[in-house]
C-alpha cells in the first residue's frame, strides 16, 4: 500500500472535535420546500425500509431456526439424487431463491417509489435483468461457498474451523480485488473521466494528495438513476476514483473536486484496506462464533439437523450469519460514520474550500432527497455516512478553525 501524507502537512483534524461545532437547523440550509420534499420522501419510505431490515434479519432466521430450511436443502439436493454434494449445493441455489424472493416486493415497492420521486430511471427490463444477475451471482457465490464448506467438514470433522476461518478472510480480501474489476463491470459501464478542465483538477488533487489511483472513471449511473455520489474502489493496482456521471453533469466543477478529495482521504488513509481487514477478521470470527454453534444440540434438533457435516445445515449457518450481522451492524454503521467524517477532515485540508463541501453537501441533500432531520434510530441501523447536518457544522467548523468563509 502507497502511504500518503496529509496535505500541507498537517494531520487531519479529529472528526469527532470538527463535526462537535453546533449544527444549524435544516432550515438555516434548506428552503422550506426542499424540508417539506425531505420529510415528505422520508414518511413515503419509512415502512419500506425497516420493514426490509426485518425481514432480512426474519426470514433466515425461520429458515436456519425451524427444519424449514433443511427441509429445502434436502428437497433440492433430491433433484439430483441427494447426495451431499447436490444436497450443499441446490440447496444454497433454493435457500437463496427463497431470500430473492422474500425482499422481492419490498425491492419492486422501493423501485416504484423511487420512479415516483424523480430517482430512478431504469426501465423494467433493466430492473429484470439487475435482479436476474443478482440472484445468479448469488446463488453461484452461495452454492460455491457451501460445497467449500461442507466438503472441509467431512475432511475434517474436529478441526474443520482452525482452516475455515482463515479461509474467510483470505475471501474477503480476495473480493476487494474482484469487486472492482469483475463484479461492479457486470452492473455499470466505467469510462475514463475524459480529458479536460475538470480531469485535469481532479489528477493535480491526486498528485496533491500523494495517493496513486490507478484511474479517475465515471459510471454510466444515469440509466438507473438520476441520484449523485462517487466513491473509491479497490487496493492496490486495482484501486480506482469512480464519479458518477450524474454527478459530472449536475454538480460545479469545485463540488466535484470536493466529492473527489473526499474519496481521496478514503485511499490516503487506507479505509479500503482497512475495512477489508476488518471484514476479513470479522469474517474469521464469525466462523468460530457459528462452528461453537454447532456444537450445541437443542439448536441442531430445532433446526432438524445432525450436525456441521450435514449440508442441509446450510440455512442454519446463514442464520447464525445472520444474528451476528444484525447485532454487528449498529457499531460498523458508527465505525464508517467516523470514517466518512475524517475524510471530509481530509478534503477539506487538500481542498482548502469549505464552501465548497458546504455547497456539495447541499446539492447531494436535495438531488438524492436525504433525510435532512434523521431519526437517531435511522442513523443507528442505517447511516453509514454522518447526516447532512453534521457534515456542513464539521465544513463551518474548520471554516471558523482557519479563517476562511464557508
Amino acid at each position: 500500500m502507497e502511504t500518503a501524507a496529509t496535505p500541507d502537512g498537517q494531520d487531519t483534524p479529529r472528526p469527532g472535535v470538527a463535526a462537535a461545532g453546533a449544527q444549524a437547523p435544516p432550515g438555516a440550509d434548506f428552503t422550506p420546500a426542499q424540508l417539506e420534499r425531505s420529510r415528505a420522501r422520508k414518511r413515503d419510505t419509512a415502512a419500506l425500509r425497516y420493514g426490509s431490515l426485518l425481514t432480512g434479519a426474519a426470514v433466515p432466521c425461520v429458515l436456519g431456526f425451524t427444519p424449514l430450511g433443511a427441509g429445502l436443502s434436502r428437497a433440492a439436493g433430491a433433484l439430483a439424487g441427494g447426495g451431499w454434494t447436490a444436497t450443499a449445493a441446490l440447496g444454497a441455489v433454493a435457500v437463496q431463491l427463497v431470500l430473492t424472493l422474500a425482499a422481492l416486493p419490498f425491492s419492486l415497492r422501493g423501485e416504484v417509489v423511487n420512479r415516483r420521486w424523480g430517482l430512478s430511471t431504469r426501465s423494467w427490463g433493466l430492473y429484470a435483468a439487475d435482479a436476474a444477475k443478482g440472484l445468479l451471482l448469488g446463488a453461484v457465490l452461495l452454492a460455491a461457498v457451501s460445497v467449500g464448506l461442507f466438503a472441509l467438514v467431512r475432511a475434517l470433522p474436529q478441526s474443520w474451523w482452525l482452516v475455515a476461518a482463515p479461509v474467510a478472510a483470505a475471501l474477503v480480501v480476495l473480493m476487494s480485488f474482484l469487486l472492482p474489476v469483475v463484479f461492479e463491470p457486470l452492473f455499470n459501464r466505467f469510462e475514463p473521466m475524459p480529458e479536460g478542465e475538470l480531469r485535469s483538477r481532479l489528477l493535480e488533487l491526486a498528485g496533491r494528495s500523494g495517493v496513486r489511483v490507478r484511474d479517475i472513471l465515471v459510471a454510466d449511473a444515469s440509466r438507473r438513476t438520476t441520484a449523485a455520489n462517487a466513491y473509491v474502489s479497490g487496493i492496490g493496482r486495482t484501486r480506482r476514483v469512480v464519479v458518477w456521471d450524474t454527478t459530472v453533469r449536475q454538480a460545479a466543477p469545485e463540488e466535484v473536486a470536493a466529492i473527489a478529495a473526499h474519496e481521496l482521504g478514503h485511499a490516503a488513509r487506507r479505509d479500503v484496506a482497512t475495512g477489508t481487514a476488518a471484514g476479513a477478521v470479522g469474517g474469521a470470527l464469525a466462523v468460530l462464533l457459528i462452528a461453537a454453534a454447532l456444537h450445541w444440540g437443542p439448536l441442531l434438533r430445532a433446526a432438524g439437523v445432525t450436525g456441521a457435516a450435514d449440508p442441509r445445515a446450510l440455512a442454519l449457518v446463514l442464520a447464525l450469519g445472520t444474528v451476528l450481522g444484525t447485532i454487528a451492524g449498529p457499531f460498523g454503521n458508527a465505525f464508517s460514520r467516523r470514517i466518512e467524517a475524517r475524510a471530509d477532515g481530509y478534503a477539506l485540508e487538500l481542498t482548502r474550500a469549505p464552501g465548497a463541501m458546504v455547497a456539495m453537501q447541499r446539492r447531494l441533500a436535495v438531488l438524492n432527497i436525504a433525510d435532512l432531520s434523521p431519526h437517531p434510530l435511522t442513523v443507528l441501523l442505517f447511516a453509514t455516512h454522518p447526516p447532512t447536518a453534521a457534515r456542513i457544522a464539521h465544513a463551518r467548523a474548520w471554516a471558523r478553525e482557519h479563517g476562511t468563509a464557508a
